[in-house]
Formats: C-alpha cells, sequence, structure tokens
C-alpha cells in the first residue's frame, strides 16, 4: 500500500521518541484524495460551505468593541441642570444622579448608556470584556476535546444549536449581570463555533490548497468586522444587533441536513471509521478528473482495511509521552499569546487625535485593515518561502516595532510613531494568524481538535491586554509593553527550534506527529563534514 506520512527533515528523525509505533492501518486522506481527484465539484462547495460562516463570525466576534465603547457624558444635577461636561470631574463625590451621554459611533445606544456603567459601576464594562474572552478560551478547550471524540460536524452543530439561545439571551438580557452571563457562554460557543469550522476547511485540503484557503477563512473573518459597521448604523440598537447575529449563525443549522455538510473524512479515517469515510469520499470524487483505474485501485485500498476496528481514544499519558507534539503545541501556542496581547499596545499611539468618533473609527478600521493585509500578505508569502522563516520575520518585525517605539517613542514625531504603531499592528497580526495556522499544521489529526483549541484558548487569553489596559486608564501600558516586547524575543528564539510543514503531508497519528522535528543542528554539521571529507579523499 503506497502512502503519504510526512516527510521527515534533512537529518532523520529521532528513533528514541515515546509515541508508539503505528500498526497497520487506513490509507492517509492526502493519498486518497490525490487518486480520486482534488479539486472536484463537492470538494469546492464543501471548502465555500466552510468558510461562509466566517463572515458572521467576523460580525460576533468584532461587536464588543462597539458594545463596550463608552462615550462622552455630562452630569445633570438635582434639579435637572445639565453641568458642564468634565471627564475628570464628572465622578467626583455628590455621586451624579443622571447622566447624559453623547453619541456613540455607529448605534444610538449600547449597554454602557442603557444602564449607565460608568464612575462607579464601570468596572462592568472591563468585566463583560474578561467574560467573553474566558468564555471563548473555555469553549475552545472544551469543544476541542469534543471534536476528537465526536467529530468536527457534530461539535460545529452543537456549537450553533446552543450559541442561538446564548447570543438571544444577551440580546434580552434585562440587567447587567444577565448581559455578562449571556456574553460569556456566547463566548465560549463562538470559540466551538471557529474551532470546528477551522477543522473542518484545514481537513478538507490536500497539501497546495491548505493555505489559501484558510486565509480565505481569515478574509472572510476580517469582511465581517468591517461589516459590523454598517450593519450597526442599520440596526442602531444594540439588541437588534446582537439578536441579528445570533439569528444568522442559527441559519447556519441547515448544515445538519442529510448530505449538506458531512463530517471530516480525513478525521474518520484517523479514527478508523472507514465505511462512513468510503461514502464521504465518493461522494467528493462527483466531477472531478481523476482517471477510472487510480480511483478503483484507491477504493480497493480503503476497501481492504473496512475490518479495521475503530481506534481507541487517545490516553493522557500516551498524549503526555510525545514531548515532540507537546513542544511544537507550547511554543506555538506562546507566539500566538505574545501577538494577540502586544498588538492592543500600539493603540495608545493615537492619544493626540482629540474626537471621540475619529478616533474610535480610526483605530478599529487600521486594527481591522491590517488583519486584512497580514492574510493577504501570508497568503503571497508563506508557500514560497517557508511557514517558520515568515513567522520569524514577523515575529522580529514586532519586536523591532516595539523596541523602538518603547526606547526612541518620546524623540520621534507623530508621523513616525504612526508608522511604526501600523508596523506593530501588522506584523502581531499576521504572526498570530500564522501561528494557528502552522499549529494546526503540526498537530496530529487525532489530537488536532485539542492541540487547536489550546492555540485558541492562548490567542483568547492574550486578547486579556485590552481590559487590562482600560481598567489601568493606559498607566502602567508602558510597563506591560516591555514585558510583552521581551517575551516576543523569547518567542523568536524558540521559533528556531520548530520543523517546517510547507509542502507536507499533515500527521495522523501521534507517531507522524513525533516525525515533525527540527533536524540537530549538530547532526546537520556531522553530516556536512562527513561529505566534505569523502569529497577530499581522490584529492
Amino acid at each position: 500500500m503506497e502512502s503519504s506520512p510526512p516527510t521527515p527533515d534533512a537529518g532523520g528523525p529521532r528513533r528514541d521518541f515515546s509515541a508508539a509505533a503505528p500498526s497497520a492501518g487506513p490509507p492517509s486522506f492526502d493519498w486518497l484524495l490525490g487518486r480520486l481527484g482534488a479539486g472536484g465539484r463537492r470538494q469546492r462547495l464543501l471548502l465555500a460551505l466552510s468558510c461562509l460562516p466566517c463572515l458572521l463570525l467576523g460580525l460576533a466576534l468584532g461587536s464588543d468593541a462597539l458594545l463596550t465603547l463608552t462615550p462622552p457624558l455630562r452630569c445633570r444635577d438635582a434639579n435637572g441642570t445639565r453641568l458642564p461636561e468634565n471627564a475628570t470631574g464628572a465622578c467626583q463625590e455628590p455621586p451624579c444622579q443622571r447622566w447624559d451621554f453623547g453619541t456613540l459611533p455607529a448605534l444610538r445606544s449600547n449597554p454602557v448608556t442603557e444602564w449607565s456603567l460608568v464612575c462607579t459601576r464601570a468596572w462592568a464594562v472591563p468585566l463583560e470584556q474578561l467574560c467573553f474572552l474566558l468564555g471563548f478560551a473555555a469553549g475552545a478547550l472544551l469543544l476541542g476535546h469534543l471534536a476528537d471524540s465526536v467529530g468536527r460536524r457534530g461539535t460545529l452543530l452543537l456549537a450553533l444549536a446552543l450559541g442561538c439561545p446564548a447570543g438571544t439571551l444577551a440580546a434580552l438580557a434585562a440587567s447587567p449581570s444577565v448581559f455578562m452571563l449571556g456574553r460569556c457562554l456566547w463566548g465560549a460557543l463562538l470559540g466551538g463555533m471557529q474551532l470546528a469550522l477551522y477543522l473542518s476547511r484545514l481537513e478538507l485540503c490536500c497539501p497546495p490548497q491548505r493555505l489559501p484557503v484558510t486565509m480565505a477563512g481569515d478574509v472572510l473573518v476580517v469582511g465581517g468586522r468591517f461589516l459590523l459597521l454598517g450593519l450597526a448604523l442599520a440596526c442602531g440598537s444594540w439588541r437588534v444587533l446582537q439578536g441579528l447575529t445570533a439569528a444568522g449563525l442559527g441559519l447556519c443549522l441547515l448544515y445538519g441536513c442529510p448530505g449538506v455538510f458531512p463530517e471530516s473524512p480525513r478525521w474518520l479515517l484517523a479514527s478508523r471509521r472507514v465505511v462512513q469515510a468510503r461514502e464521504i469520499l465518493l461522494a467528493l470524487a462527483e466531477g472531478s478528473s481523476a482517471q477510472e483505474s487510480e480511483a478503483q485501485e484507491a477504493l480497493e485500498e480503503l476497501d481492504n482495511t473496512c475490518h479495521l476496528p475503530a481506534a481507541a481514544q487517545v490516553s493522557l499519558h500516551t498524549l503526555l509521552s510525545c514531548r515532540n507534539v507537546w513542544k511544537n503545541i507550547l511554543i506555538l501556542g506562546f507566539t500566538t499569546f505574545i501577538a494577540h496581547a502586544i498588538c492592543h499596545c500600539y493603540q495608545p499611539s493615537w492619544d493626540p487625535l482629540q474626537d471621540p468618533h475619529a478616533r474610535f473609527y480610526l483605530l478599529y478600521l487600521l486594527s481591522t485593515g491590517s488583519a486584512g493585509l497580514a492574510c493577504l500578505f501570508l497568503c503571497l508569502s508563506v508557500d514560497r518561502y517557508g511557514r517558520r522563516g515568515i513567522l520569524l520575520f514577523t515575529t522580529t518585525l514586532t519586536g523591532i516595532a516595539s523596541l523602538i517605539l518603547l526606547g526612541l517613542g518620546n524623540y520621534l514625531n507623530n508621523a513616525a510613531r504612526v508608522t511604526f504603531s501600523i508596523l506593530g499592528l501588522f506584523s502581531s497580526h499576521a504572526a498570530g494568524s500564522l501561528s494557528i495556522f502552522f499549529a494546526s499544521e503540526v498537530i496530529p489529526t487525532i489530537i488536532r481538535g485539542r492541540g487547536l483549541g489550546v492555540i485558541l484558548a492562548l490567542a483568547s487569553l492574550g486578547g486579556l491586554s485590552a481590559p487590562l489596559l482600560w481598567l489601568r486608564e493606559q498607566h502602567g501600558s508602558f510597563l506591560e509593553h516591555i514585558v510583552l516586547a521581551s517575551l516576543n524575543i523569547l518567542a523568536l528564539l524558540c521559533l528556531l527550534l520548530l520543523p517546517e510543514s510547507k509542502r507536507k503531508a499533515l500527521p495522523e497519528s501521534l507517531h507522524e506527529g513525533e516525525l515533525y522535528r527540527r533536524p540537530s543542528l549538530l547532526r546537520r554539521a556531522g553530516g556536512c563534514e562527513g561529505r566534505g571529507g569523502r569529497g577530499r579523499d581522490p584529492a
């Protein structure tokens, strides 16, 4: 049987890893897809279906910026007299009984204005952001484990079925506590949706398709964030905006109709559910240009393994023994955390902008636009220069931008500070997106849900730097930026230990995941010396 396990890097894999050698199993998905015909009508349709909900995910994930925005405010005294606007003295004693809020960008009202979450109640705003981000992290971890147990399709449908009521609960909340509960549940289920969709589209691709399809999904998430402003202007009310987003994702439950969005055949093969995988692969072969002889050979190989029992669940002891898999997950998780945390440190460089509406739109559009440009840059460069090389490059750019802003910020004019802030935003977005994609390629299929859940959870935890900066009202942001810039340099050194996954098949088992290791520099040097010695002997 011809198969296509990941090709070890030069220098060869070490033979002392702890994972057991794989037993005879079904042929790899990439081998089967190559013979049944990649790029058929059915495959293209499924890839499009796995990307479309990313537009709604962008709407849902970006709405927090509008829901937690505090507009300019003025106090009215006990007689109803409107006092002059004074941001510093408005929260002094005696406490204000009634507030007049200024206009908001895009929306007419939000939870801050509806429940007067200012001054003594302002703690509820960062707490809501905290609940949303922690909910996202918890959902990615829990539903990632579920994706490896029951499948990607089942996890997606469960998250969609529970996400619609959770989003509706947040939209109909009558108090800040109920709103925070709804947003926490909503964030948890959004984490599960993003994880399941990411896995589904990645695992349907052959190696040349992986990068463009993954970046297409990320671009749609960015497009959803741009669309959010227009939708908010049309809705006016934050409740309508939240409800529409939940209803739109609820429509994706149509993916549960038979034959519309099947289970990931790659995961079915890795878990040895060969009969179900055969049916889906036959459907994928429709409309393809595969030769009949090659397709028949692939189906015969698949039929020969139908008698194999389903693979047992990976035990915790076996998982912990795979040191190389854990090394890759921890390094890429650390890089993802730093990239998503440090991007918020570049926003204080825009302080000279006085108009709150202009400031909000500029920050929002520049942050979202830099994320879109980062996706385009990755799509054009990563397949040419490699995952590890571009990740090193973007992480280095992030460190350079941070060091210049920290060390020379007081000596730079406003245009230079803005330039390096945009550079930092762009490079941190690129490093964060590429770290997630890189991790999804080196984590084996059998535990990819759990591994990618850890990566997405760390990305969400990195986003906690935004409410932490808000809590301190920008006091101490300099120290936080220094800490994150130092950790960014440490991440840069750790990236040198990663393998390269360009043009390689995805690892399916833990054994194949252990083969994804960087060759030893000493072994490579020794090999070069040996070749040089053989070349000098005849002379």
